[in-house]
């Protein structure tokens, strides 16, 4: 009998396949995934944050369920139906601002920034934009030619884009962590003020760097670049896809530092796992011109009946003050775990750099050594490949960084045992457990 795996090699376009290692899911609930064999794997990816609400949640189900049945057509096009324009009111309300906003419906993160980025080209008439160095907003379009781990990859930059660095806390530049912060905001304000046709059209930011690595900025650092983007007249599109919505501990990530961005892209979870984006601003912006960001089933019924019942469950059960608690007792057990309390004899502890993030947004650096701080990528590899085996789905980021965001109703006992399968992981690969042959074929982000 052919096997799921064999099938997805002759099936399945290499261009869309990320894999770190043969991992194969049949079903899921909660905060856990079950493989054919029936084998539980607790899930510390959500689908990179897209499965926020964990597999199966009742609320998800039973709106989409409601809306496949009752379908008034399959997108809001060229038709008005409740659900689409209630999940934009919802967004209203929910995403601080002043004035008059609108909000564009899409499938995914990469369509929203995009949209977002030929928005403020257009009703500027600029074409700069500035981005972060290593920042990812998308797999498509303008917003991958402005993706710097895009680039990074070999992919072609958008001719326009200015990347300035981002502040890395673990690694700053020449001359501590302060000359870092004073070097990226001063390489923004010239951005800014440098573009072609008098300036920049935009500033897009991640308020926490994800597929970059998990880098956590400094507090303070969003609303000094946002302080720099008033005086230059140019807005801030702050991407909440991956990091927004519950998961640090705060509805919005750009909270943490009492930001009111002028636009706000959001993605991944606010489907539950279903296809749907949104960008929120201002309507000088996101009104004209009319049809210019087409989609057919963008803001069909079935997605954004999901969203709204995605963004009833973030208040009404307060994942974000869950994930919060949530995340301080992740981080306190991966705390002990580089602090040598661990399995074996702590020896995890001598290649774990780094422990960061806020709510359920965590990364754990992996080094050669804690005193030169020389990242492990290898290491990276094989980690998340022995944590598969040992029955947890974890991937890296930044090439050396384990990147845990699971879903957001993990339970206490779940983060628990997945701390203990991540100590055992990383021991188990710093001793050979895992071969260079078996992690080959994944050649992972």
């Amino acid at each position: 009998m052919t096997s799921l795996l064999e099938r997805d090699a002759r099936a399945i376009a290499g261009i869309e396949k990320l894999r770190f290692f043969p991992l194969e899911v049949v079903s899921g609930r909660g905060a856990v995934l079950y493989d054919p064999a029936g084998r539980e794997l607790v899930d510390l990816s959500a689908t990179w944050t897209a499965s926020g609400l964990g597999h199966g949640h009742p609320a998800l189900v039973e709106a989409v369920a409601a809306a496949v049945r009752t379908a008034p057509g399959s997108g809001g096009l060229s038709a008005i139906h409740p659900d689409s324009v209630g999940l934009a009111e919802d967004l209203l309300d929910l995403v601080p601002g002043g004035g008059e906003r609108r909000v564009y419906l899409g499938h995914a993160g990469s369509d929203a920034n995009d949209v977002a980025l030929r928005a403020c080209r257009n009703a500027s008439g600029r074409r700069t934009v500035v981005a972060f160095e290593h920042g990812y907003h998308g797999g498509l379009g303008s917003a991958m030619g402005v993706s710097g781990q895009q680039v990074d990859a070999g992919h072609t930059a958008d001719p326009d884009v200015v990347f300035v660095p981002y502040p890395n806390p673990f690694r700053p530049g020449p001359g501590g962590l302060m000359a870092d912060v004073t070097a990226s905001l001063a390489a923004i304000e010239a951005a800014l003020s440098g573009g072609s046709g008098g300036g920049a059209a935009c500033l897009i930011v991640e308020p926490i760097l994800a597929d970059g690595g998990l880098v956590v900025p400094p507090d303070g650092f969003l609303r000094r670049v946002h302080d720099l983007c008033v005086a230059a007249g140019v807005p801030l599109i702050c991407d909440e896809v991956k990091m927004g919505l519950a998961r640090p501990g705060t509805l919005h990530a750009f909270e943490h530092d009492g930001v009111v961005p002028e636009i706000v892209t959001f993605g991944k979870a606010i489907g539950g796992g279903l296809p749907l984006s949104a960008t929120v601003g201002p309507a000088a912006i996101l009104d004209h011109p009319a049809g210019s960001a087409l989609l057919t089933t963008a803001g069909n019924p079935v997605s954004t009946a999901a969203g709204r019942a995605v963004l009833r469950t973030l208040v009404t059960e307060d994942l974000a003050a869950r994930a919060d608690t949530a995340g301080r007792r992740f981080r306190s057990l991966l705390g002990r775990i580089a602090d040598g309390h661990g399995a074996d004899g702590g020896r995890s502890a001598e290649r774990i750099g780094d422990v960061r993030g806020r709510g359920l947004a965590i990364g754990v650096e992996l080094v050669r050594d804690r005193d030169s701080g020389t990242p492990d990528p290898t290491l990276a590899q094989k980690v998340v490949y022995r944590a598969w085996q040992l029955g947890a789905v974890v991937y890296y980021v930044g090439g050396n960084v384990l990147e845990i965001t699971p879903p957001l109703v993990i339970a206490d006992a779940e983060i628990d045992r997945a701390a203990d399968i991540l100590d055992h992981a990383i021991s188990d690969a710093i001793g050979g457990r895992v071969s260079d042959e078996e992690v080959r074929p994944y050649a992972g982000w």
